[in-house]
């Protein structure tokens, strides 16, 4: 017959043994970073950080090399002017670079809009404008031309773009015979299309429309890009588009609207063009292409996608040209200018992959 007291001694016991076993706690190994490495973590969290802080020493440095001049209203407004039209040109690229794009075109489809604007406007007789509306979306065919390559016939984006700046760049130059338009021609027929090149004056600061374009440009993209399920899908595609394809993401959609809009926005540096430099010359901004995508880079936007905020190319934009500025009132020769914006470029990047070794 069993103890009736079994339970109970085998319950002392568990209770017993329970006391006599090991109390201590587990321990877990913790990781104490380095001061470097909380800067790398911060940035990496906080990518519009970088070109912030260079451009706030930038300012620094230059006011104390090129003296109170540099500080001027007039000299600070004129630097928002210079950079107004590029920087209009680097939002558009930063959509494309941020889906881990490139777009080459960007410049061409800017000249080739406003040469398709002027030439409605002032020698068609068109209503200036039902031009501009043309141009406009002359600029939104051009972009999905661009994004048809890309995501219908699989060609690389770099590859494809390439390819189109040479179709536009053919075409501006056979609509505009390789000639400008002057000014007076514009003024006579067509003022509206300066519209961009109006001005007003705070303090002794000029502030042209176009400038103030550029930042309502940067506000709405980044509103767009921050705070809407579309701006969420543009950069889960940047990170990587197989794992937004597998997520429900319709991503050769959303690359198409990318690049409809980035024709959109170049268009309308196209009409801003005009009134910036007066008249429309199939040779200005030959060099878009590349001031778009050095503001990008500066701006802390990552080259390889999914990383970089919208803000980060107006910074980038604001950087080059308060170099330029400083450079020039410091009598730098214009040589010496191009070879600090190259070193710039190239230490961007190096800080975005160092960077993005947190991620890693």
């Amino acid at each position: 017959m069993s103890d009736p007291t079994t339970p109970a001694k085998k319950g002392q016991d568990f209770e017993h043994d329970l006391d006599q076993s090991d109390t201590n706690v587990a321990a877990f190994n913790v990781t104490h970073h380095t001061m470097l490495e909380r800067v790398q973590h911060v940035l990496h969290n906080n990518p519009t950080l970088v070109p912030v802080i260079v451009l706030l020493l930038s300012l620094i440095a230059f006011g104390l090399i090129a003296g109170g001049k540099f500080f001027s209203a007039f000299n600070l407004s004129l630097i928002l002017q210079q950079v107004s039209i590029i920087g209009i040109l680097a939002a558009a690229q930063s959509l494309i670079i941020i889906t881990a794009g490139i777009d080459l075109s960007v410049a061409a489809i800017m000249v080739l809009m406003s040469v398709v604007m002027g030439n409605l406007a002032v020698f068609s007789g068109v209503p200036t404008v039902i031009s501009i509306v043309i141009g406009l979306l002359g600029g939104v065919g051009a972009g999905l031309m661009n994004g048809w390559f890309i995501t219908r016939i699989k060609l690389p984006p770099f590859i494809t773009t390439l390819g189109t700046w040479s179709i536009f760049y053919a075409l501006l130059l056979w609509l505009s015979g390789a000639q400008s338009i002057r000014g007076q021609d514009i003024d006579v027929a067509a003022p509206f299309l300066k519209f961009f090149g109006a001005s007003f004056s705070v303090g002794g600061a000029r502030i042209t429309l176009s400038a103030l374009l550029m930042i309502v440009v940067f506000v709405v993209l980044w509103y767009m890009l921050n705070k809407t399920a579309w701006g969420r899908h543009v950069y889960a595609i940047g990170d990587d588009k197989e794992a937004a394809d597998l997520s429900g993401i319709r991503t050769d959609r959303t690359l198409l609207s990318v690049y409809g809009l980035a024709g959109f926005i170049c268009a309308l540096a196209g009409w801003a063009s005009i009134g910036r430099v007066g008249s429309i010359s199939p040779q200005s901004f030959y060099e878009g292409n590349l001031d778009s995508i050095t503001a990008v880079v500066i701006g802390g936007i990552s080259l390889f996608g999914g990383r970089g905020s919208i803000m980060g190319a107006l910074f980038g934009a604001l950087i080059v040209g308060v170099f330029r500025s400083g450079l020039r009132l410091s009598g730098v020769d214009v040589l010496w200018q191009v070879f600090a914006i190259g070193w710039l470029i190239i230490i961007a990047v190096a800080i975005d992959q160092w960077i993005r070794r947190v991620s890693a």
